[in-house]
């Protein structure tokens, strides 16, 4: 380009101070462009771990986790209703022999219905996400398996001989089990929808170890407390577990009592039951009847004023 008379020192400074302006310029837009993928993969991992959620809810402890299975399940029902929290109860599960009961932190299985390309993208042989879910249990863990379908089978005798000999907790399902003589006779607590002689894989496969499942209509995360006795299966959440704890134990203490006092002075019930937790008014018949016995506001959270949650 043409420029005027004593002007090509100073251009030649500008060009040189131009072209190392650019050439910094075109280093970083390709330094940066470089990097965008890596970026761009991060923060879409972020964005779907977020949308999706951590599948646990929090951990049990052994102490609590045995303190929960010395409740009735119609106390944990009762402490979670008292917390506004939905139903708790998997009314689909019922024990298979009038022994069962179980107690354990839930390792979770999914199934999912029936197709072919499931069947062939499913991992294989030792690799089903049911046999890995087989391999997280032992004596303080309760599979939950979630089945498609009330009559359908979540296994039998072969695959459960598995949960004998890794000492299980207990089985839960709202599917149905085959072989009923024999998993009786393994010894774990088993809470299923029914019996059947159907098999499983025409109708369903396991998809998903250890996610959020949905059985009987109630959320199940993987290490919530899972508590089974005549009357059904209950979850508790493990987040909430030490305080559901606090308030069904506290409600199983007043109801003895109560039952107690029946016992001793026959008549109806009205008089001291039913009762709200954390409403408890001290200077009612119930109220003096659990003062009479050392419980007060100042030792326990059923009294009005004195709820925790």
């Amino acid at each position: 380009s043409h420029r005027p008379e004593g002007t090509d020192q100073k251009g030649n400074f500008f060009d040189t101070v131009l072209l190392t302006m650019l050439s910094s310029t075109f280093r970083r837009a390709v330094m940066t462009a470089s990097h965008i993928p890596a970026k761009s993969s991060v923060l879409s991992n972020a964005r779907r771990a977020f949308a999706q959620g951590p599948a646990a809810g929090g951990h049990i402890s052994d102490e609590l986790l045995e303190k929960l299975g010395s409740l009735s399940t119609q106390a944990l029902v009762d402490g979670l209703w008292v917390m506004g929290w939905p139903s708790a109860q998997i009314d689909g599960a019922r024990p298979l022999h009038p022994s069962h009961r179980c107690v354990g932190r839930a390792v979770t299985l999914n199934f999912v219905p029936a197709r072919p390309d499931i069947a062939q993208d499913k991992p294989a042989g030792g690799e089903s996400p049911e046999y890995e879910a087989f391999e997280k249990c032992g004596p303080k863990e309760v599979l939950v398996m979630s089945s498609v379908g009330p009559w359908e089978s979540v296994g039998g005798d072969i695959k459960f001989l598995r949960l004998k000999q890794r000492e299980i907790g207990g089985l839960v399902t709202d599917g149905s089990v085959r072989d009923t003589d024999e998993i009786i006779n393994y010894g774990f607590p088993c809470f299923s929808y029914s019996t059947t002689a159907r098999q499983g894989p025409a109708a369903m496969q396991p998809w998903e170890c250890n996610g959020v499942v949905s059985v009987s209509g109630v959320t199940v995360r993987p290490g919530d407390a899972i508590v089974g006795d005549q009357d059904g299966v209950v979850v508790v959440p493990a987040k909430v577990a030490e305080k559901v704890y606090s308030i069904a134990h506290g409600r199983e203490q007043i109801e003895e009592i109560v039952k107690a006092e029946l016992m001793k002075n026959p008549g109806p019930p009205g008089k001291f039951y039913p009762f709200m937790s954390g409403k408890i008014k001290v200077d009612s018949p119930l109220g003096q009847l659990l003062a009479s016995k050392g419980i007060t506001p100042e030792n326990s959270n059923q009294f009005e004023g004195s709820a925790d949650w």
